[in-house]
């Protein structure tokens, strides 16, 4: 489901609208743990270079890497990876709605696909807090991209 085409388009929100409407097809909350389960499956793995220290995020219980890169377009490119299936799910959601977006795009992305699919309310306080790394992490990414652009 990773398609780049519909990425590079799509905005935020169209991505986070899509995400919401995947997850309502599912009442039940293992489905849509067994749906994060299957978006990490899915996702190519990380490089075992890129799991250094510096890539780690602070703040996560599960171990998660992330790494980013910023095209000739000016978009920034996310990769992640975790030890952890779920958590790496909750990564790869990220991932798809802000990945392919400039660095502005990020920084102003409200993401309220979290709530409305539930996710917040049914993590853990220590995954809740992860994911709250997580988001933090990618807006650092691009607040850095933006800075050394604007240069």
């Amino acid at each position: 489901m990773n398609d780049n085409n519909f990425e590079s388009i799509a905005s935020v929100n169209e991505l986070q609208d899509k995400v919401i409407e995947e997850f309502s097809e599912f009442d039940d909350w293992m489905d849509k743990y067994q749906m994060l389960i299957d978006l990490a499956s899915e996702e190519q793995p990380l490089p075992a270079a890129c799991k250094t220290e510096q890539n780690l995020i602070d703040g996560c219980q599960s171990r998660v890497w992330l790494v980013a890169d910023l095209d000739e377009a000016g978009r920034i490119h996310f990769k992640a990876e975790s030890d952890a299936l779920i958590v790496k799910g909750i990564v790869v959601l990220l991932i798809r709605v802000l990945s392919g977006h400039t660095p502005q795009e990020i920084i102003d992305a409200d993401l309220y696909f979290i709530d409305r699919i539930g996710l917040r309310e049914h993590l853990s306080p220590t995954r809740s807090n992860g994911l709250l790394a997580m988001l933090r992490q990618m807006k650092m990414y691009a607040l850095a991209y933006k800075a050394k652009t604007e240069k």
